[in-house]
């Protein structure tokens, strides 16, 4: 049973990923065989430590952040602050909890939620408000759709 929840969490964290490195244009070929990589080495994680199987999501996208970093540089930009292009000063989105459940994409200078994992290309959208929400978009990241479902 514990084998079958890690394997599903790292599934779902791997979609959650991909997604949003094609949400992003940074799914290619190289792209995803270093999400390969992340994800075998969070597989022989999360067999060491099988409680922290609901980790896995988050800890794969910081491992993308980290192998993509000499590739593409900062990933994912934070658009909130930049909408054009991005410049060399220009931050990326942090994973929140480092090290939780739910992950959700922040902007580190502002603190504002951006996306839960896997909902960067405008599905996890936050509402403005006196916005109407469709269905997938709303203000609570706790709420929101979970992608991987």
């Amino acid at each position: 049973m514990e084998r079958h929840m890690s394997e599903e969490a790292i599934h779902r964290g791997r979609a959650l990923v991909l997604a949003d490195l094609a949400a992003e244009g940074v799914a290619g070929p190289g792209e995803v065989s270093l999400l390969e990589e992340a994800v075998a080495h969070r597989r022989w994680w999360v067999e060491q430590w099988p409680e922290g199987a609901v980790f896995v999501p988050g800890l794969l996208a910081q491992d993308m952040q980290d192998a993509l970093l000499a590739r593409h540089g900062r990933w994912p930009v934070c658009r909130q602050c930049a909408p054009e292009e991005p410049d060399p000063e220009t931050h990326r989105l942090e994973v929140e909890p480092e090290l939780g459940e739910d992950p959700h994409w922040v902007c580190g200078v502002t603190g504002r939620v951006v996306a839960p994992l896997g909902r960067l290309g405008g599905a996890g959208r936050r509402s403005e408000p006196g916005e109407r929400d469709e269905p997938g978009e709303r203000g609570d990241p706790g709420e929101w759709d979970d992608p991987g479902a």
